[in-house]
């Protein structure tokens, strides 16, 4: 059975199966509304939401596009959540580290089970295999990277500095 859609109407609380989600009329419209027009601003119009919006003014060099995606965000931030508290530790994080003239520091997700790791070490290559709770090598189940590390050079090693998953650091003078 088709639904004869009303001149109108909101075509998704038309569908039967979202209707309990976003009511003509109602908050999810309005959103849905002043996002659209968004895409009718010109970069003034843009500037002066961002001005409104994040109490100053936007960076000179940002383009149309991205002030309006940031303005979009900020937006439908008090409808859907704004980022995770790990992730604002992260951002802040982030820009400490700039402001501090230092690179950020890259604090990686965990590795997905599967994911194969090699490493080439005094001429022979060495492959690991990432599992849930431990890390397969040379047929063998190890408890991590670390313990493939120490059996492959004989040495205390970070894992995943060994594999390559994290950056050594510079030295002071840059090189």
């Amino acid at each position: 059975m088709h639904r004869r859609r009303h001149e109108g109407a909101n075509p998704i609380a038309t569908s039967s199966s979202r209707r309990s989600a976003v009511q003509p009329d109602g908050p999810g419209e309005a959103l849905a509304s002043e996002l659209a027009a968004l895409l009718g601003f010109s970069r003034d119009a843009l500037k002066e939401r961002w001005q409104e919006i994040y109490g100053h003014s936007p960076p000179s060099h940002l383009a149309g596009a991205l002030l309006m995606r940031a303005i979009a965000y900020r937006i439908q931030e008090p409808s859907y959540g704004g980022l995770d508290p790990a992730t604002r530790r992260q951002l802040a994080r982030a820009a400490r580290d700039l402001a501090a003239g230092r690179e950020p520091s890259n604090r990686s997700a965990p590795i997905k089970p599967g994911t194969r790791l090699l490493r080439e070490w005094h001429g022979v290559l060495h492959e690991a295999i990432v599992l849930e709770q431990s890390v397969t090598y040379r047929g063998q189940n190890w408890p991590s990277l670390s313990a493939v590390a120490r059996e492959i050079t004989g040495a205390r090693w970070s894992g995943p500095r060994f594999f390559g998953l994290h950056r050594t650091r510079r030295s002071r003078d840059g090189s």
